[in-house]
């Protein structure tokens, strides 16, 4: 080797070595995780309680941002438009799949234009009456809306929200046709259901809990494949006359697409990580939740699946999209 290129070649090798000792590893800030609605509530809520644990793992402070609005997706396109390097995360939910399926134009792709990290949580939701009402069971709500088609109306959180997917999916599968009423949010819903204002509502267990447990509801069934541990003698629909349904929503943490596959690999391993911890599993069960983690690639698949279910429920449903 002439003396010349040997020259270059000892000065390249030592600018490598300088940088990779001037390179710090991931992560060096605190990394900011957003979630898109309202401080206090669920996603809050669980965005909170995997942070704090996380940023433990990961020895930097997980500060969990609220970008509420438009049903979550203004904390999505912010996390979609985010450079790919790990400092910003999203704690998506259930949401997230349904604006996909419902809004006409995003600014982003709801699985392309993210880096799936893994799930967090999944939770059901419940079909829950009046105390005093005259359905004693499920069964009994069905046989009376197939008596009379749309006479029984169901109270949700708000057009095109899961809890208003979910009855249009329960109608299309029981072949009942049932009205939907929508409020602005679950206790609004709750409300009218105290008052008579509808018969039914679909609702997340930490929406009507507290009523459940004074007295003054009644859980006639829930959503998911199996019966939720925190009511354990009351039967999912699939059990009362409508096999196969499933609606669960659920929680679990993005990155912007690109995001580097060490700093994925990183960031899912403190994910299952955190799930380990009896705080942050209590955490989840208080809120109706199961604790459960995924590979990115279980997420992505899962994620996917979602939001080409809802689109077919808003299609058969002829939801008018947004």
């Amino acid at each position: 080797m002439h003396r010349r290129q040997f020259a270059a070649v000892c000065g390249a090798a030592a600018a490598l070595t300088l940088l990779d000792a001037h390179a710090q590893p991931y992560p060096e800030r605190a990394i900011k995780l957003y979630q898109g609605f309202a401080p206090g509530g669920n996603a809050d809520s669980i965005a909170r309680a995997i942070g704090v644990e996380m940023g433990k793992g990961l020895g930097q402070p997980i500060v969990v941002e609220s970008q509420s609005g438009a049903g979550g997706t203004i904390a999505s396109t912010s996390v979609a438009r985010a450079k790919p390097d790990g400092y910003t995360l999203l704690l998506a939910t259930g949401g997230h799949a349904v604006a996909g399926a419902l809004y006409n134009t995003l600014s982003y792709k709801t699985v392309d234009d993210f880096q799936m990290v893994s799930t967090v949580t999944y939770f059901p939701f419940l079909v829950v009456v009046a105390a005093n009402s005259r359905f004693q069971s499920f069964k009994e709500l069905l046989e009376a809306a197939r008596a009379k088609p749309d006479a029984v109306s169901y109270g949700s959180a708000g057009i095109g929200s899961t809890h208003h997917l979910a009855g249009e999916l329960l109608a299309k599968m029981a072949k009942v046709p049932m009205l939907h009423v929508p409020y602005r949010g679950d206790a609004a819903a709750v409300t009218a259901l105290l008052s008579g204002d509808v018969p039914f509502i679909i609702a997340p267990p930490t929406a009507v809990l507290g009523n459940l447990q004074a007295g003054k509801l009644r859980a006639l069934a829930t959503t998911g494949p199996q019966r939720w541990p925190g009511l354990p003698a009351t039967p999912t629909v699939a059990e009362q006359g409508v096999p196969g349904y499933d609606v669960r929503s659920w929680a679990g943490v993005m990155a912007p697409a690109g995001t580097p596959t060490a700093i994925v690999e990183r960031l899912n391993a403190e994910t299952r990580k955190a799930l380990q911890a009896p705080a942050v599993r209590q955490r989840l069960e208080d809120m109706g939740g199961e604790a459960r983690a995924s590979t990115p690639e279980e997420m992505r698949t899962m994620v996917a699946h979602e939001v080409q279910k809802w689109t077919q429920v808003v299609a058969d449903a002829q939801i008018p999209k947004q």
